[in-house]
């Protein structure tokens, strides 16, 4: 069961992530200050080993859920302490780890204190929204996600690009956000109630008009499907992934969409549970269809509009951009689920997927950082003969691709079992059919993308493309991760992935 806790040093533990990487950005900031101008671009090295030592603290922390901490709301009820915040802040904290790695290959950036500062603190909020349990906090950690990443995007203020892309993501992201705290205030409204799961008692037992309800959930919805780059709400993602300087980009499609698809399992079922997850309390209304319906819908559009207008592509940040709305659609799927998955599987899937993504997708832009300031293109073109230019940078870059096909054995293979075995167990059979169709879509511009690197040629084909330190730590590890994930790991994620839907399913 669920309990609140008022226990100072459990609060002071359920937040130490964020407390350090707070001290971390400190550190940062007056290491910028008093370091010479020569030795500032090791700024990255601070900032992405600090928060991968972090990452690596989190995942060896045992938050068994017979623990001691485990299952408790903390803070006044505003954040949950739990194995699927874990495993989520683990996903977050080093996908913004990777991406200060990635940084230092990007000469305009490498040496600013501010950037890796303010990176640290859009991954401060993606992992607040982790472990998120009240709607003051919910809101809290989304804004202070979007304000940082807003900044990131348009930090380029001489390259029209990213100062473009700055500012579609900050008018379509106050537009999305404004929409979804009108549907925030109207749950607080019928319920009197900030903390989700008082909140999802009081709605379940009060008599309220599904017309109601569902417009609420439609309006909270809102907010959720911009993160995750989920159609209709989507519009925003190819122009900003172009633009934004390409480790914000990577950052962009990996922890803030993470850290989203996190709070979404959390916030539908303790907010709209099913009626089997509160069998306990008299004349429960069950909800779950609207929101179990809604997924659906979104799923099938998100996975089949991605995977289409990929097809004809030929920059390869657009083309990754409609990989990553396609992702979130299979991602949906899991999230479909969840209602009448009673084991958590639906749940599970989510969790190990978006691990399995945030190291797939940090490795397919690292390579795209590197050959563009080698080469100054991003055009897919001009990937041919990366082969014989670079035989490891090309091994990469399809061992990145052929993970978000869901090809073995890369990590993507499992995922997308995992997730098309939990539609199929919810009944949703015709959704799972419906995956494995835009499965062979994606199939194809992705193995396209392989040729051109491995058969087409290039005048280019003898000139060696340089890989330095850093980009060189960021590989190793999302290689390392993905291949991992996919074979010798597969039983001890999956396990961890399970122990966190578990924690999902205890609700009052």
């Amino acid at each position: 069961m669920v309990g609140f806790s008022t226990d100072a040093q459990a609060s002071v533990i359920a937040i130490l992530p964020e407390i350090l990487m707070v001290v971390l950005a400190i550190v940062v900031l007056v290491l910028d200050l008093v370091w010479p101008r020569e030795r500032r671009r090791e700024l990255g090295y601070v900032a992405g080993f600090g928060l991968l030592a972090l990452a690596a603290l989190l995942w060896l922390l045992d938050l068994s859920p017979t623990g001691g901490l485990s299952d408790q709301l903390l803070l006044g009820g505003m954040v949950r302490h739990d194995d699927l915040s874990q495993i989520f802040r683990v996903m977050v904290i080093l996908a913004g780890a990777l991406s200060c790695l990635i940084s230092m290959g990007v000469p305009s950036i490498r040496a600013k204190g501010d950037y890796y500062a303010i990176l640290i603190i859009s991954v401060i909020g993606a992992s607040l929204m982790s472990a998120a349990a009240d709607l003051i906090m919910i809101f809290l950690a989304m804004e202070t996600t979007s304000i940082s990443l807003y900044m990131l995007a348009g930090y380029l203020r001489n390259d029209e690009r990213s100062t473009e892309a700055g500012l579609k993501y900050f008018l379509f992201g106050a537009f999305t956000s404004a929409i979804s705290l009108y549907g925030l205030s109207l749950v607080y409204g019928f319920t009197g109630e900030t903390n989700i799961y008082r909140l999802g008692r009081v709605l379940a037992t009060t008599d309220l008009t599904e017309a109601s309800v569902a417009i609420a959930l439609g309006l909270m919805i809102v907010g959720f499907a911009f993160k995750i780059s989920a159609v209709p709400f989507h519009f925003w993602t190819p122009d900003v992934y172009e633009g934004a300087p390409t480790p914000i980009t990577a950052l962009l499609s990996t922890a803030s969409k993470a850290a989203a698809f996190g709070l979404l399992l959390r916030v539908l079922l303790a907010v709209f549970p099913p009626s089997s997850l509160v069998a306990a309390l008299d004349n429960v209304r069950d909800y779950s269809d609207l929101w179990v319906q809604l997924a659906v819908v979104l799923s099938v559009l998100t996975m089949t509009l991605g995977n289409v207008l990929a097809l004809v592509q030929t920059n390869i940040k657009r083309l990754l951009a409609y990989s990553s709305i396609a992702q979130a659609g299979y991602a949906l799927m899991g999230v479909a689920a969840i209602a009448t998955v009673t084991s958590g599987d639906g749940a599970a899937a989510v969790a190990y997927y978006m691990f399995m993504y945030v190291l797939t997708n940090t490795l397919a832009f690292g390579v795209v950082i590197i050959f563009a300031n080698t080469t100054g293109s991003e055009a897919i073109g001009d990937f041919a003969g990366l082969s014989r230019r670079s035989p490891l940078l090309a091994l990469a870059m399809t061992l990145a691709l052929l993970s978000l096909a869901g090809v073995p054995p890369a990590a993507g293979f499992i995922g997308k079992f995992l997730l098309f075995r939990a539609a199929v167990d919810a009944d949703l059979s015709w959704l799972a059919l419906v995956g494995v169709i835009n499965v062979i879509i994606g199939l194809y511009y992705y193995l396209t993308i392989v040729k051109v690197m491995y058969v087409d040629r290039s005048p280019d084909d003898g000139e060696p493309i340089p890989v330095s330190l850093p980009y060189g730590w960021a590989l190793g590890i999302s290689a390392a991760g993905v291949l991992l994930l996919g074979t010798f790991l597969v039983t001890p994620f999956i396990e961890w992935a399970n122990r966190a839907a578990d924690a999902l399913y205890v609700l009052l």
